[in-house]
């Protein structure tokens, strides 16, 4: 018996392959493979950033150029910066670097950058005169110059190399180097009389010279160059007050101060100018400020203490007076380092510490002051002209107490009234 019907029949016919079909599944792998070997390892990985183009290196160093040209220093260290990141080998950018720190005060940073542009290259003589230069900033007076020497064993006649030498023998403060400080200084102009840092050196040698108006034509050379740099300014100030302008000099300082609003010496600076004209008000609003700027410098406490006993506030003359000398902790929590008796303002500090201590009959504490500075700074003719004033305050207060048996020392001398050294006198 057999069974008929297409839905029982085992052996169904095969269907023919349409050629369409075909066709179309030729297209699909020729496709696949396509992507598999042309496509896919052209595609980056997913999830990776894509590469952007990156900048050339001399495009950082000419946008560092023109900021520089243009006083605007911190950028012009952003972009020597972004330069080194681009070309880490070119040494030129690292010392570069390093001569706009030192102008901007960043004399750390401007000598590690001057050390790199020496590594296997010893014979650099810019890296040496910019790291001479770092160094005599921070105090390194002798290695200062050792290392400026070595820059000009190699270009003798180099200005900016014989500019750095001028002022590093004025900061070393020796007398003996003085005449080869001005030397330096003029040949400096001579080799370089478009070089900022020449003129900037020739006013530097003429002010600690006292020739001030000489100085204060050398200083607007270089301002004419770059009026931009604030050392340039406050140093014109200075010159300015030295010659009695007291109007210029404060105008200098100002423009220091916005250059570089978080240097206190500016602010320092005005607060002496003002104290001279008897301005005390203002000079005590200076000298706070300079303070904020520099929280844990003694000597700033010790110029607010002058100001508030020019103004007569002897009580708070006293305790910044004695922060300075003493040392402490201040209000703000700063620790502060006692400065040790020396010439200069810190003598200035010891005697007023001691005058104000007088004045409001403080003499136990008030004679040890004036001993030590007849004993430690007998050449300092004010010091000992006011700690003898101050001897004689101590006199009259014990002839108006009963005798208890207190001995005063002897003064060298009658003075009458106290004696207030220059604003220029000393340091700090």
């Amino acid at each position: 018996m057999y069974l008929h019907g297409s839905a029982w029949n085992l052996r169904q016919q095969r269907k023919r392959n349409s050629p369409f079909r075909i066709i179309l599944l030729l297209v699909l792998i020729g496709t696949a493979l396509y992507i598999n070997q042309i496509v896919v390892p052209a595609t980056p990985p997913l999830f990776i950033p894509t590469p952007t183009p990156t900048r050339a290196p001399e495009s950082f160093v000419s946008e560092a150029e023109q900021a520089f040209s243009e006083g605007k220093l911190l950028p012009a260290i952003e972009a020597y910066q972004q330069a080194i990141l681009a070309d880490p080998e070119n040494r030129a950018n690292y010392v570069n670097l390093a001569r706009i720190q030192n102008f901007a005060g960043r004399h750390a940073e401007a000598q590690k950058n001057a050390e790199l542009a020496l590594v296997g290259n010893g014979n650099y003589g810019l890296a040496h005169a910019v790291r001479a230069k770092a160094l005599s900033e921070q105090g390194e007076h002798l290695e200062a110059e050792a290392a400026i020497r070595q820059a000009l064993e190699l270009e003798p006649e180099n200005p900016l190399f014989n500019a750095y030498y001028a002022e590093i023998l004025i900061d070393k403060g020796e007398f003996t180097d003085l005449e080869k400080a001005i030397a330096a200084s003029r040949l400096a102009v001579e080799r370089g009389p478009n070089l900022l840092e020449a003129h900037h050196a020739r006013g530097y040698v003429l002010l600690n010279t006292g020739n001030y108006e000489e100085a204060i034509l050398a200083f607007t050379t270089a301002l004419a160059i770059n009026n931009k740099i604030a050392s340039i300014h406050l140093n014109i100030g200075v010159c300015y007050r030295a010659v009695g302008d007291y109007a210029s000099a404060i105008q200098a300082f100002l423009d220091a101060n916005a250059l570089n609003p978080g240097d206190d010496i500016p602010d320092l600076e005005m607060s002496r100018t003002y104290a001279q004209i008897g301005e005390y008000g203002k000079a005590i609003q200076a000298a706070e400020q300079a303070l904020k700027d520099a929280p844990d410098n003694p000597h700033r406490y010790g110029n607010l203490g002058l100001m508030y006993y020019k103004n007569g506030e002897y009580d708070l003359a006293i305790s910044n007076l004695g922060l300075a000398i003493h040392g402490g902790t201040s209000e703000s929590g700063q620790t502060i380092q006692g400065l040790p008796l020396d010439y200069g303002f810190v003598a200035q500090y010891y005697y007023t510490y001691g005058l104000a201590l007088a004045r409001q009959n403080m003499c136990t504490q008030a004679l040890p002051i004036f001993q030590a500075l007849l004993s430690a700074v007998p050449e300092d003719e004010f010091a000992v002209f006011n700690a003898n004033e101050g001897i004689n305050i101590c006199r009259e207060n014990l002839e108006n107490l009963p005798d208890d048996g207190t001995q005063m020392p002897e003064a060298e001398s009658t003075p009458q009234g106290e004696v207030t050294p220059p604003a220029d006198a000393g340091s700090g």
